[in-house]
């Protein structure tokens, strides 16, 4: 196996920002909270020797009811070589006991990501089937790092990725 990849925390400011979309935080929430939140994120790691994906941790404890949508900053980004993405799945006893499930099935960091505008903060839209409530540092997910191929033919658009879900479509 190669080492390919290399995880990193987004800046705290990011973290801030995304954390405040997504409303897991609102501006009352004292940033000195949110700062011991981002000092005790835990880049991803495998469980295992002989496990493939990548486990990502919880920042924050949260519930989600069942059928409702809930988007988690993460506080990850990464840092990949040319040829190469990251596939995210949920854990599979979170898909068993709960319907976990991604809104973008399945969702894919693209390498060029990591220099996009918001540092390429990965991000976890889910919506589940039975209500699921989840403490700070449960693995909820996982990343796989997959090679990818292109045609002989290929060529891009063009287009400079300047953000994240949608971005390199955008005029």
């Amino acid at each position: 196996m190669q080492g390919i990849a290399e995880f990193h925390k987004v800046s705290f400011s990011q973290f801030l920002q995304d954390s405040k979309k997504t409303g897991f935080i609102t501006d009352e929430t004292d940033p000195e909270i949110v700062k011991i939140v981002w000092d005790g994120i835990k880049l991803p790691v495998r469980a295992t020797d002989g496990s493939a994906g990548y486990d990502f941790f919880l920042p924050y404890p949260f519930a989600v009811e069942s059928e409702k949508t809930v988007t988690i900053p993460t506080g990850i980004r990464i840092d990949m070589q040319h040829g190469w993405c990251l596939m995210l799945l949920p854990r599979s006893s979170l898909g068993f006991k709960y319907g976990m499930r991604f809104m973008n099935t399945p969702p894919l960091i693209d390498s060029d990501y990591f220099y996009a505008d918001n540092e390429g903060h990965i991000m976890a839209k889910i919506t589940v089937s039975s209500n699921m409530c989840l403490q700070e540092g449960d693995r909820y997910m996982q990343g796989l790092l997959l090679p990818y191929g292109i045609t002989r033919s290929d060529s891009t658009l063009g287009i400079n990725r300047t953000g994240g879900i949608g971005s390199t479509g955008e005029s």
